[in-house]
């Protein structure tokens, strides 16, 4: 090895400013903006606007989460919605901390087998497209019950902003044109009746003008009249309407039956600072804490960002995690989730202790860890707010592939979940994203299918510090948890963190997933050698984040991937 190169390899390693791969990074002028009053970080920069005027107006951080919530149902049709679920991480400025799960839930009449054909095979189409996809959608709910608790404005007040959106219309980017143009012919298919997402004459351009009035009148009912305008009256008929179009089980009742839930954040500590995230039925919240502690030991700001030992010790983290997710993971009201144990230091610790610096692990060789009990394409959305006060909301949502079902609820305008995919179809076999599980994901009317989304806020000395989460299907917990060693292990930014680029480890298949310009060539050619296969792919996550600097300002990281745009005052 020459001086330069050991020279070059030292400077990547210690050089205090950014401690980023020197193969893949440019340092920047200057840093991003800091904002005094409020920061609101989304997946589209009219909802991102909608939530920053909510807090001019003196809402808080909740509200304009609502808000939010209801222009991204507008304005990011294949995330963003009302006809999905999701999860919430709440802090409040003195430190209370509050989550909550609307995640979808079985209809009463699903059954555990109701994807297999006679053979007992997966029949994909099903759980994947159609009305007999969706799980009873739970965002209008978990909206309702988080304003109920925390809100300060109107409710009215904070769908108006959502009902304007879809009555005149919004420009739409040139992203949202591709997406919409590719899923012309499978619209068309699921919707018969028409969709105001197909546009009959030509393609969708970027800046073309998307009108939805069926949906704002839709939000017009919930606004007037709360959680009854979606679960009874005209638009509780048009989905058990559409139900019937095509052989779908949701019924009035399931809808009026349906709750969102508060429970207790699943939370821990790493290098001193407190980690708080979403509890089963998400596995995000277990799953990040898992690989936070399987890592602690190790030296990684150190090794540096992507280097030879720091890869192999977050892959072999992944791994492991993974294969515990699989086994030991579901809703907890019908499962019982061995959760202090999966996140506990000792347990993650003996975990690794068999890893190997000089080859991969085999995961044939890595299987669930024994317990003491009995026994998402990826298009999800998160956004992160900061109000004045300090409160901080960290919310992912989700009608799990993009653009869901691809059914259009006729008369209503919004698109019905795939939600059911998530759910073990059969027990082993892989849903959507490749992940597999067992018994504790099986399916059973009124229970609630495991998700990966990870909302996550974390505080530093007592004080608010970081405000996080992505979208990603299967590497959501991978991309929260290489952000926040981002910047806690690799000295980064908010947006730098946000930037870097990406790998993915999920158990099975095999196989380390990595985003172009992820790990360098050095890196790579080792790790190929001693066993590891890598796989190279598209963008991984879209992960919107806050970070709290020392004097109190907040720093944005909006996620280049996406048309994501972090907005402050």
């Amino acid at each position: 090895m020459n001086r330069t190169t050991v020279l070059h390899r030292l400077l990547c390693l210690f050089v205090a400013v950014s401690l980023i791969s020197c193969n893949t990074f440019k340092q920047r002028d200057k840093l991003p903006p800091a904002y005094r009053n409020g920061l609101v970080v989304t997946a589209h920069p009219e909802a991102s606007a909608v939530g920053l005027q909510v807090l001019r107006d003196g809402g808080n951080a909740v509200d304009a989460a609502v808000a939010v919530q209801f222009a991204l149902a507008v304005v990011y049709p294949n995330a963003g919605n009302i006809g999905g679920g999701g999860f919430m991480v709440y802090r409040t400025a003195d430190g209370g901390f509050a989550s909550l799960d609307f995640r979808e839930a079985a209809p009463a009449a699903a059954t555990r087998d109701m994807y297999l054909d006679a053979e007992g095979n997966p029949i994909t189409e099903l759980s994947l497209r159609g009305q007999l996809a969706a799980g009873v959608p739970g965002v209008v709910d978990g909206m309702v019950k988080a304003h109920e608790r925390y809100g300060k404005l109107k409710w009215a007040a904070l769908v108006e902003p959502a009902i304007r959106l879809a009555q005149q219309g919004f420009p739409i980017t040139a992203m949202q044109a591709r997406e919409l143009n590719n899923r012309k012919e499978s619209f068309k298919k699921h919707n018969p009746l028409g969709t105001a997402l197909v546009k009959e004459e030509g393609e969708w351009a970027e800046g073309d003008t998307l009108i939805q009035t069926e949906l704002a009148h839709t939000l017009t009912l919930i606004a007037e009249n709360g959680r009854a305008g979606f679960y009874e009256g005209e638009v509780a008929d048009r989905i058990v309407e559409e139900m019937a179009r095509g052989n779908g089980i949701i019924s009035h009742e399931d809808l009026k039956r349906y709750e969102a839930k508060w429970r207790q954040p699943v939370s821990s500590t790493y290098r001193g600072l407190r980690v708080v995230s979403m509890p089963p039925p998400s596995s995000g919240g277990i799953a990040l804490i898992a690989m936070l502690k399987s890592v602690e030991a190790f030296p990684l700001a150190r090794w540096g960002f992507q280097s030879d030992s720091t890869m192999r010790v977050m892959i072999e983290a992944e791994r492991r995690v993974y294969a515990d997710r699989a086994t030991h993971l579901g809703d907890p009201d019908f499962y019982n989730v061995p959760q202090q144990v999966l996140i506990d230091s000792t347990y993650n610790a003996q975990r690794m202790s068999n890893m190997d610096f000089s080859r991969a692990s085999l995961s044939s060789d890595i299987h669930a860890g024994s317990m003491p009990v009995a026994a998402e394409h990826e298009e999800t959305t998160h956004f992160s707010i900061v109000d004045r006060q300090g409160n901080a909301v960290s919310l992912t949502t989700t009608i799990n592939g993009s653009y869901g079902s691809h059914v259009v609820v006729a008369g209503a305008g919004f698109l019905l979940n795939n939600e059911m995919d998530d759910f073990s179809v059969k027990p082993g076999a892989p849903n959507m994203y490749g992940l597999v599980g067992g018994a504790a994901n099986a399916i059973e009317p009124g229970k609630r299918m495991l998700s990966s989304m990870t909302p996550t806020i974390i505080e530093k000395d007592g004080k608010l510090y970081m405000v996080v989460g992505t979208p990603g299907g299967s590497t959501i917990m991978t991309s929260v948890f290489q952000t926040i060693l981002n910047v806690v292990d690799f000295g980064m930014d908010m947006q730098q963190a946000v930037d870097a680029p990406r790998f993915h480890h999920q158990w099975l298949p095999d196989e380390v997933a990595a985003e172009k310009g992820a790990i360098g060539a050095e890196v790579r050619q080792a790790l190929t050698e001693s066993g590891y296969k890598l796989v190279d792919r598209s963008s991984i996550g879209r992960v919107d984040a806050i970070l709290v600097l020392p004097d109190g300002g907040l720093q944005g990281g909006a996620d280049p991937r996406g048309d994501d745009v972090a907005m402050g005052y």
